[in-house]
């Protein structure tokens, strides 16, 4: 592994998971988020099995989800906060981005925390793998189309900020994050041919939601849209693949 492939992992990891924390953000972690993506949503989908084996779906449904959290050292549910505190608001665009910087939590964000984290859990807690497979390729799945639309988007959409922690990553072109949607599509249609492409569906119009939202108000992204786009279109998607299919 080259030294510029070696940093970009550790960059992605250090951004995306509590793992390699404290590593510089450099541009080659864009290509990477679609592994560490997968890597997570495959580690939490075996637990999802495992613990379904022990516990009623919903305390396992919890388990998952807290270990998310965990693992991702909550950045990701961060970004929903702060962008729900900037985004959702009457505010002027300056405004909108010191809000979004600023460490203090508003009503809209602490709304859209439990809204979103009561859906997943719902969403988890209501059904229970038929294998270890069947949950790993979920879950590998949905992180991994998560991981790769950030990673587009800092190639395709424009940074609202001047400088900021995702500045690192703008102006690449991400051909692997694009080429881990493809991955996530093929893994979900082995999960479930049917449901694969509602599943796919729903996780990129949440996304591509919280990603018009901040056009619209910001005139591009940041680092916190992109944790809360990811975090959204997650959630849709294991809301549509807990459906009765």
């Amino acid at each position: 592994m080259s030294e510029r492939s070696s940093g970009g992992l550790g960059s992605a990891l250090g951004l995306l998971t509590v793992v390699g924390g404290g590593s510089e953000m450099r541009l080659a972690a864009v290509a990477w988020f679609p592994v560490v993506g997968a890597a997570l949503g495959t580690g939490l989908g075996a637990a999802w099995w495992a613990l379904g084996r022990v516990f009623p779906p919903l305390v396992a449904g919890g388990i998952v989800v807290a270990a998310d959290l965990a693992v991702t050292g909550m950045l990701h549910a961060d970004g929903l906060i702060d962008s729900a505190d900037g985004l959702l608001p009457h505010l002027e665009r300056a405004r909108r981005l010191a809000v979004m910087a600023e460490p203090q939590v508003g009503a809209f964000g602490v709304t859209a925390a439990l809204i979103v984290l009561g859906l997943r859990l719902v969403a988890l807690g209501s059904v229970t793998p038929a294998s270890a497979m069947k949950g790993v390729l979920l879950l590998g799945a949905i992180w991994m189309a998560s991981r790769s639309v950030m990673g587009l988007a800092t190639g395709h959409l424009r940074y609202a900020r001047v400088d900021g922690m995702a500045t690192a990553f703008v102006g690449g072109r991400p051909l692997l994050p694009a080429l881990g949607l493809v991955a996530a599509a093929a893994a979900l249609v082995y999960w479930h041919a049917l449901a694969a492409p509602a599943v796919l569906g729903a996780e990129l119009v949440g996304a591509g939601l919280v990603f018009w939202l901040a056009h619209r108000r910001l005139g591009g992204f940041t680092g916190d849209v992109l944790g809360a786009a990811g975090l959204l279109g997650e959630t849709l998607a294991l809301l549509v693949a807990a459906a009765r299919w």
